[in-house]
């Protein structure tokens, strides 16, 4: 342990931080701005919580990935789905059984492979859409999405919602709940809609006797002996983040393939190999499919579909990472800017580059774990980041499989922050089909 240094970081203004957000042109370059200049670790204002510490340093990630707190103002915003307690913020004595449940379903190969017949349908069936437009470019964010949506549907309600979940609506009403204030009347009545879809197929699986099925997530939790309002909470917090984070992964991926073309002949090369004449992948598959997962993961690292994560200190701590060693009180809100953690020129020579071989098995073992965290860390790390791989890489696989893609002449793609790392007026591209060789 060296000598112990004050954090580094900028003057304190009085608005709280947020007009050196806003110059900056976001809370993402802010974050670039400022770790380039101080280092890995930086004391900042964040806008809600005060003065924060953001840590873009791996070493500094690792020791600090077993707290299992978070700040709960940063996490306020889902509130509204939740009765039982928000999910998100939830003690750690609570959240530890109940993420085990979670892992038991969402994490579970044997799971994965019921539902992927049923997911492979989902994808062709956008395929077959798609391979209509006659030209016309298509809206990678606002399909792929409702695709992902649809696809947890089936996962965590069984059966695509047992017949009685309709994705469209249930896009919209989430839209509404977190774009509008609670207090509404239309957020209240999307609220209402989506929980009486939720108890639905509560109501479905206790009359069909599936009490004891394990395969779906409300199967699993009612197995468990999970309270109706926390099945209800985690149902709709789980669809909210899977359909969001797994369509935007797919569709920064397709963008960078239409704007790396050696990158995209190699993946339908490797597609043509293990699939031949076949237009869908096997779960067994994937396995094979080695360049197809190293360009989702570089894509993931140039644009990770969560970018931010946080964590509140319990305790007084001390750390060394590469700049020095720093003191970090009790109660110390830790966040953590994945983006800029993934453009760390430390780790990631070259940073803004499209380098799918960085996720070479060699490239790999070569660099510290916690410099490439697009699932979060530690306990609050996402559940559901096995089923979002396989998602993600059949989905890539089908469109890659029969399309082309190329990026619509003058449209500027510009990733703006939301509650995922969304593109504004979305990704359009044009596809093209293709065949085995071509």
């Amino acid at each position: 342990m060296g000598n112990v240094l004050p954090i580094p970081g900028p003057a304190l203004r009085d608005d709280g931080g947020a007009g050196a957000i806003t110059d900056a042109g976001g809370l993402h370059l802010h974050q670039l701005r400022l770790h380039a200049e101080y280092g890995g670790v930086v004391r900042f204002q964040l806008p809600g919580v005060g003065v924060a510490v953001s840590v873009a340093d791996p070493l500094v990630l690792e020791q600090t990935a077993h707290i299992d707190e978070r700040p709960a103002s940063l996490f306020a915003f889902l509130e509204p789905l939740c009765e039982a307690g928000n999910l998100q913020v939830i003690g750690a004595e609570e959240h530890g059984p109940w993420r085990r449940v979670l892992l038991e379903v969402l994490a579970g190969r044997p799971s994965h492979k019921r539902h992927f017949g049923e997911f492979v349908s989902l994808v062709e069936g956008l395929a077959e859409r798609w391979g209509g437009a006659g030209g016309d470019a298509v809206l990678l964010q606002k399909d792929l999405t409702a695709l992902s949506l649809r696809m947890i549907c089936a996962y965590a309600l069984g059966g695509a919602g047992g017949g009685v979940v309709d994705a469209e609506k249930v896009v919209d009403a989430f839209e509404v709940v977190l774009s509008e204030d609670g207090g509404t009347t239309r957020a209240s009545l999307a609220l209402d809609y989506l929980r009486s879809t939720v108890d639905r197929v509560i109501a479905a699986r206790e009359e069909g006797g599936r009490r004891a099925d394990r395969s779906d997530l409300i199967s699993a939790l009612l197995a468990a002996g999970t309270s109706p309002a926390r099945i209800r909470d985690t149902a709709m917090v789980t669809m909210l983040a899977a359909h969001h984070t797994t369509g935007v992964a797919v569709s920064w991926t397709l963008h960078l393939l239409g704007r790396h073309p050696e990158a995209a002949e190699r993946v339908a090369a490797e597609l043509d190999r293990v699939l031949g004449e076949r237009s869908a992948p096997d779960y067994g598959d994937l396995r094979e499919l080695t360049y197809l997962e190293m360009v989702l993961k570089e894509s993931m690292r140039l644009y990770p579909p969560g970018p931010y994560g946080a964590r509140e200190a319990t305790e007084d701590m001390v750390l060394d990472g590469a700049d020095g060693t720093y003191e970090i009180p009790a109660g110390t809100t830790i966040f953590y800017p994945f983006w800029a953690v993934h453009m760390n020129p430390d780790h990631w020579p070259e940073p803004a580059r499209f380098v799918p071989e960085r996720f070479t098995p060699e490239a790999v073992a070569q660099r510290s774990r916690f410099a490439y965290v697009p699932f979060g860390l530690g306990p609050r790390s996402c559940e559901g980041a096995g089923l979002a791989m396989v998602e993600a890489q059949l989905t890539l696989a089908v469109l890659l499989k029969r399309f082309r893609f190329r990026p619509v002449a003058g449209h500027e793609v510009t990733p703006v922050e939301r509650f995922v790392l969304w593109a504004a007026d979305d990704i359009p591209m044009v596809v093209t089909p293709r065949a085995v060789g071509d």
